[in-house]
């Protein structure tokens, strides 16, 4: 739709419609034959410097997540304060109400005994650890993700059947496609594609 705009004497002059911008790059991906091409295509990729990789199988193939180099998770951390979060809701839950808020002497007893408490301690830390592993996994994963840019590439639909897909993604500013694009060719790579976020 073109757009004019008035100008001094009078006349109308045409506005170009804005350029659209460039479509930020989430990393270049190629087609392998078989597990042992794309497992050597990972390494091959790891030796010219790339080490943002992703690989998608059709199925589980021996090598290529140690391959991969995964870093380890903070979900332990993550589950391991949940966990001791819960232990001290319990315990000054049952502090407060049984020594403080409402105060009861029963058959001699003391108003809070630690002894007393570990059934409920134990729950609430078992609980809090769950919510922790539950909701942390799901924040560290990036859950709920509705769309992944890899989905793009043409032969996508076919790793459930029988196509190993090996993406380099974008680390960097400096990340040149064409550069990642050549290295995954060399390295025995078809059907490769620049993949836009």
């Amino acid at each position: 739709m073109s757009q004019f705009i008035e100008q001094s004497d009078g006349s109308e002059a045409r506005v170009a419609p804005p350029a659209a911008a460039p479509a930020k790059v989430y990393g270049v991906a190629a087609e392998f034959e078989n597990p042992q091409e794309l497992l050597a295509a990972i390494r091959g990729a790891q030796k010219r410097g790339y080490h943002k990789l992703d690989a998608y199988t059709p199925f589980a193939a021996h090598g290529i997540d140690m391959a991969l180099e995964p870093k380890r998770s903070r979900l332990g951390f993550i589950v391991f304060g949940a966990g001791m979060l819960g232990t001290a809701t319990a315990l000054l839950l049952q502090w407060w109400t049984g020594a403080v808020d409402y105060p009861l002497v029963i058959a001699g007893k003391p108003l809070f005994a630690l002894e007393f408490s570990i059934p409920i301690t134990f729950e609430l830390t078992v609980l809090f650890a769950a919510f922790g592993a539950v909701f942390g996994m799901f924040a560290l994963n990036g859950l709920p993700r509705l769309y992944h840019p890899i989905v793009q590439h043409s032969r996508f639909g076919r790793v459930t059947d029988d196509v190993f897909l090996l993406a380099i993604e974008a680390d960097s500013e400096e990340f040149d496609p064409e550069e990642a694009a050549g290295t995954l060719r060399a390295l025995g790579g078809t059907h490769v594609e620049v993949i836009a976020e």
